[in-house]
């Protein structure tokens, strides 16, 4: 490891991410038991960008080596007045009759919420603190919003080690997504 930085993207040049994240969709389908094959459809295009695209707000803060991007944390305030739009094209199930989308179906559910969509580091870089000190920045940052009160945090299926490390810093499990291809967890702001 030579000279490590974090800064968050000021000037929405995500692209940077576009290698990290697409690695990160390899490592989901590695760890996964649930529909692996659905990952092979999922890119920087049509996860990262499009959310980031879409997202009342967003955040992205990279990790850098030397200059070079090792890993990042995105994360966006969502609007989920219609929920559902939260289910994507690339979901292993469509009909929200048969499964649930990324929202639970709870009646006190606010029309926005925050969400910690992707944290990934490269192998090397893990173990090292530095996913702590990026969960901590994306924490601060959603938390900073007064009108979200509530953050949400998606793990794939079979990435046990996310799924502890979540637990372990005060999410709750949810509900499971797409017939359990991803669980769906939340923590109420800290704000409070």
């Amino acid at each position: 490891m030579g000279s490590i930085t974090i800064e968050v993207i000021q000037d929405g040049n995500i692209e940077m991410c576009w290698p990290l994240c697409d690695e990160l969709m390899a490592f989901q389908k590695s760890k996964a038991s649930i529909a692996p094959e659905v990952f092979d459809t999922m890119n920087f295009d049509n996860r990262m960008k499009r959310s980031y695209e879409r997202a009342a707000e967003s955040q992205v803060v990279v990790v850098k080596d030397d200059g070079v991007p090792v890993g990042y944390v995105f994360s966006t305030i969502d609007e989920i007045n219609n929920r559902q739009s939260a289910i994507p094209e690339w979901a292993p199930v469509q009909d929200p009759a048969v499964s649930k989308g990324f929202y639970p179906d709870w009646d006190c559910l606010p029309s926005k919420v925050g969400t910690l969509n992707n944290l990934y580091l490269r192998d090397g870089y893990r173990d090292k603190g530095l996913g702590s000190k990026l969960f901590n920045l994306s924490m601060d940052w959603l938390e900073s919003f007064p009108d979200v009160d509530l953050v949400f945090v998606y793990v794939s299926n079979g990435n046990d080690d996310a799924l502890n490390f979540y637990l372990s810093r005060g999410f709750a499990f949810s509900h499971d997504v797409f017939g359990g291809f991803i669980k769906a967890l939340y923590r109420t702001s800290r704000r409070k």
